[in-house]
């Protein structure tokens, strides 16, 4: 036999067995007569009522539905039993060989929770609770951002902080931060995600300010922290400094922009030769036009080609770069005539008039900034106001004169024209009005651009210098994106982003001028200015701050934030010289410092307590990330929008004091939007509470979703893009738990009084069909694995439907009812098919828990084969066995689901059951393995002929001779491929089906009777063994 050819392929259907119970141990010899059969005859309404009660229907009071009050009892009910407040400290003290840390980068403590937060923190949740159960030791400390100015300006509202001291603004900054967070909390331990919510870590705790400083004074002591004065983004409606993660870009924002000349005062060397220059100006663009009265130079791009035009309507001599000649003729709507053309480097040395300013000239200079994608090729540059003109200012020794105040007014340096208003709004006018009235205005324009705005105020911000400390971002930009390099990012399309982020960013301010904050720890002299800051001062400003919180920078004594030892060891004056600042940290840098507090040990003070910084903290929660070599996190998963915030910011700090990325993978998700894809606001109501979503709201249109179906939502979407939600999306996630439950049901239904602890059947005995459902339950588990080790829950809820409507629902489920219901209740066929439905609903149920904590351990209550007591997630992952693995059994069925297949579309429509089946096949591997299904020539008992689904099988090597008249006839063939490839052989096979001959089973409705009225031999054995 060709089986003698294919060892591995012998083995495997050896460890199969050939059962001495024909056709896998259905067909019972004790069968009654049919006569005996009559005696409970179809006509007795008793004998009826016997055969009902002798059919084993699922039964189980798992609900299959739950909704309303029902449904939100249930699962408040579920959280309570199964301990899940309790289930992130026992995780944390069992052991474990490994540990998954997942840093939870801190919302925002200043509003209620929104259906971001769900987003992020149940996208977190789903991976924290798939990495516990498989076994690894989880860390996820939840933190807040409690800082900054949005807290602060919702905290006084309409009070403002006039009349108002540092602590007193403070202490309402604080209660109502304290106020969002218990509200986020709440929100967060009702979706399911599991941690210690009475252990998490907040930016305004001592301990962690007490951190922050730390990696403050490495950083100082290193050079990378500095203060200087330079331009940086201002809000005149926060009357702050701001970072770059601190604007939004308004795409369709309008200014006045302007042309305006510069009349050459002094010609160029190189050019000052040539004939009919004279009375020739450079002409600039700006969409700033109120930048104008602090112009300090031109510049020109020294490469480029430029040409002196004159125009024909008025013979007005311009300076413009030669490729934008025909631009600027088509704006200005007239001819160009070209009088001379000269490259950039030879404008050199020559000097303009200042339009607005007289007796004032400003110099030509070069400049690699300067493009010719918009404007004249050459640019109008006002170092106090612009950060590429504050490069060619220190390049060339250029004043830096600030004329704009902190709210955006003009100061007296300005002159009296200008003085007190507005850059913004009416300064720009007088500007323009000047430029007019000295003739230096050429032309005005509406420009709609892009334009920064302040994040929270949402309005317009300028660029002014001002004292400020600073983080030189281009010395650490090399060493950042080499650490990157070892940095996985999902997806990986955002690496590019955080590169282009990175070489964007030349410095990175980081002083604010409020009072809700962490002060930087600096004194200054009182009469030279001079600062005072070292490890000796930040050392005890620290300490301070982890025993009395950062409210002691104002509460104590200026002795006691300098006490004479520290001002001895810093080689300082008395303590009375010197005053304390009054700028705090940058909150980017408060949270961009949270690998510090959250994941490393302490560094300074006691040696005997390494883990004193987080003494405030329970020690299973501290341990084990107290170690150089494991104080990086696994992941940080955030929006898009921390690209340029908190992942940049945590990256900048980790490399500046640890030299390497303080993450080992970033995941980058989308933002939630409407279901239209519009940015959620109040103004157009598009907004989806997710308060509203678990519960329900006042309208119809607004049922109680409850958190499981918000958690699959998130888990269904394609997270790395944005994210929609409404009424689709989540009729949607509760039509697929409606599924899921229904499919769980059925498993339940049919477990019911069976204990896999005594009653389970061994592999090797089991039919192979479940044989191969357990291959196949274990091919899920992997890809199910897989799939959320990649943050890809949408792939594994694409697995799971898969699965369940492929493998489940259309083929096993449909193939074991019969099995299920009409054989003996202890028999070897039936309690096989309940082995393997226990270990489905184990996988499946353990599979969805990460995504559906409710409803898992909800179906683990219901389930057989454990303690009362016990609960799911504090029972592992998957359970999954090699012995399960099994590719040529693989191979029989699913040639024998090939002929099923050709079977059923030779019959569309109609019952299977009603068909007796013959099966032709040439002698081969393909007629081997079907009959290890099937035996005998002729079966209505056998494996086989309960895949076909059929009354009767017949299986042979050609079809016979005289087949009825009636017979449908299909052929096909399959591709046999086993020991990877090695054995391959494409067989053909025809089918014949045929109307039955034989009687429906009053009992089993199988055409397997010889009359109406008898019941099959099978059903008679199973009646008269049950009386």
């Amino acid at each position: 036999m060709l089986l003698c050819r294919v060892p591995a392929l012998s083995q495997t259907l050896a460890r199969w067995g050939r059962r001495s119970h024909r056709g896998g141990g259905l067909l019972l010899r004790g069968a009654l007569s049919c006569s005996s059969g009559r005696r409970h005859g179809v006509g007795s309404g008793e004998a009826q009522t016997l055969y009902r009660d002798t059919v084993l229907l699922p039964r189980t009071e798992f609900p299959m539905k739950l909704t309303g009050q029902e449904l939100l009892d249930r699962e408040l009910q579920i959280q309570e039993e199964c301990g899940f407040a309790d289930l992130y400290s026992w995780q944390r003290e069992r052991k474990a060989k490994k540990e998954f840390c997942l840093h939870d980068g801190p919302p925002y403590a200043n509003g209620d929770p929104h259906v971001g937060h769900a987003l992020n923190k149940i996208l977190k949740d789903i991976r924290t609770r798939f990495e516990m159960l498989r076994g690894r030791q989880v860390h996820y400390i939840p933190g807040w951002d409690c800082h900054g100015l949005p807290i602060e300006l919702k905290a006084l509202g309409d009070l403002g902080t006039s009349g108002l001291s540092p602590l007193q603004i403070r202490q309402k900054a604080r209660e109502f931060a304290e106020g969002a967070i218990a509200r986020q909390k709440a929100a967060f331990q009702r979706w399911g995600v599991m941690a210690d919510w009475d252990r998490c870590y907040y930016t305004f705790d001592g301990a962690y300010e007490a951190a922050q400083l730390h990696v403050f004074q490495e950083m100082h002591s290193k050079g990378f922290i500095y203060e200087d004065y330079k331009p940086v983004f201002w809000s005149p409606s926060s009357r702050t400094a701001l970072a770059e993660a601190e604007l939004e870009y308004n795409l369709e924002h309008v200014s006045r922009a302007i042309y305006a000349t510069f009349p050459v005062v002094t010609l160029p060397p190189e050019i000052a030769s040539e004939d009919g220059l004279e009375g020739v100006s450079v002409l600039v663009w700006t969409t700033q036009p109120w930048t104008i009265p602090a112009n300090q130079a031109v510049c020109y791009m020294p490469n480029a080609q430029y040409s002196v035009v004159k125009r024909d309507d008025n013979c007005q001599l311009l300076l413009v770069a030669s490729e934008r000649t025909a631009n600027m003729a088509a704006l200005l709507g007239t001819e160009l005539q070209t009088v001379g053309t000269f490259t950039g480097s030879q404008l050199e040395g020559g000097f303009c008039k200042h339009p607005t300013i007289p007796d004032k000239q400003v110099p030509l200079l070069p400049a690699n900034h300067v493009t010719m994608a918009k404007g004249t090729g050459l640019v109008h540059t006002a170092p106090a106001h612009g950060m590429d003109d504050y490069g060619v200012a220190s390049q060339f020794k250029l004043p830096v004169e600030c004329m704009v105040d902190e709210d955006g007014k003009y100061t007296e340096l300005a002159g009296p024209e200008l003085q007190n208003l507005s850059v913004m709004s009416e300064g720009s006018d007088k500007v323009i009005s000047m430029l007019k009235e000295c003739g230096a205005l050429v032309m005005e324009e509406r420009c709609v651009h892009s334009y920064p705005y302040d994040w929270r105020t949402k309005q317009p911000v300028v660029i002014r210098p001002s004292k400020q400390w600073f983080i030189n971002t281009a010395s650490l930009k090399d060493k950042a994106k080499e650490a990157l390099q070892k940095v996985r990012v999902l997806p990986e399309s955002a690496r590019g982003s955080l590169l282009a982020m990175l070489d964007r960013r030349t410095y990175w301010c980081i002083s604010r001028q409020r009072s809700w904050g962490v002060p930087i720890p600096v004194f200054y002299h009182r009469e030279t200015g001079e600062a005072l800051i070292n490890k000796y001062t930040v050392s005890h400003i620290a300490k301070l701050f982890k025993e009395k919180g950062s409210d002691c920078w104002w509460e104590l004594p200026a002795e006691t934030l300098l006490p004479p030892e520290v001002l001895k060891k810093s080689k300082a004056g008395p303590v009375s010289d010197y005053v304390r600042g009054e700028d705090v940290l940058d909150i980017w840098f408060d949270s961009g410092a949270s690998w510090a507090a959250v994941l490393e040990e302490e560094t300074e003070g006691d040696p005997e307590e390494p883990e004193s910084r987080l003494d405030w903290l329970p020690a299973p929660l501290r341990k084990p990330l107290v170690t150089e070599s494991d104080s990086r996190a696994d992941a940080y998963v955030e929006g898009k929008d921390q690209i340029g915030g908190w992942f940049q910011s945590s990256l900048l700090t980790a490399v500046a004091v640890k030299n390497r990325a303080p993450y080992r993978s970033l995941v980058v998700h989308g933002f939630a939007v409407s279901e239209k894809g519009e940015k959620m606001s109040k103004s157009v109501g598009n907004v989806v509470d997710p308060d509203v979503v678990i519960n329900g709201g006042k309208h119809s249109g607004e049922p109680a979703y409850g958190a499981d179906a918000l958690r699959w939502w998130v888990a269904e979407s394609n997270v790395f893009s944005e994210v929609q939600i409404g009424p689709t999306a989540l009729n949607s996630a509760r039509e697929g738990i409606s599924k899921l439950r229904n499919t769980l049901k059925f498993l339940l239904g049919n477990l019911r009084g069976f204990d896999p602890r005594v009653q389970a059947v061994d592999p090797k005995e089991m039919h192979y069909v479940d044989q191969y459902m357990l291959h196949q339950l274990r091919e899920y588990g992997i890809k199910v694995t897989d799939a959320y080790g990649e943050f890809d829950a949408g792939r594994a809820i694409r697995v799971l439907q898969a699965f369940v409507t492929g493998d489940l629902s259309s083929f096993y489920f449909s193939i074991i009812k019969d099995r299920l219901y009409c054989d003996p209740e202890d028999s070897l066929g039936r309690r096989s098919c309940q082995t393997v439905l226990e270990e489905i609903l184990d996988g499946l149920t353990r599979s969805v828990a990460p995504i559906l904590p409710h409803l898992a351990e909800e179906v683990y209550l219901h389930a057989p084969g454990h303690d009362k007591g016990e609960t799911l997630f504090r029972s592992g992952w998957i359970k999954s066995s090699s012995v399960w693995r099994r590719p040529g059994l693989e191979e029989a069925v699913e040639g024998a689901c090939a002929i099923r297949d050709s079977f059923l579309s030779s019959i569309p429509g109609k019952n299977a059951a009603q068909y007796d089946l013959t099966v032709a096949i040439e002698p081969g591997l393909m007629f081997e393995l079907m009959e290890s299904l099937q035996e005998e020539p002729t079966s209505t008992t056998s494996q086989l002929a309960e895949l076909m689904m059929a009354a009767r099988v017949n299986l042979t090597s050609e079809l016979p001779r005289d087949l009825h008249p009636e017979a449908l006839l299909n052929n096909g063939t399959f591709l046999i491929n086993l020991e990877g490839g090695v054995i391959r052989e494409d067989s053909a096979y025809t089918i014949a089906a045929v109307p039955t001959s034989t009687a429906r089973c009053p009992r089993c409705r199988r055409h397997t009777a010889e009359s109406a009225d008898c019941l099959c031999p099978r059903c008679q054995t199973v009646v008269s063994q049950a009386h």
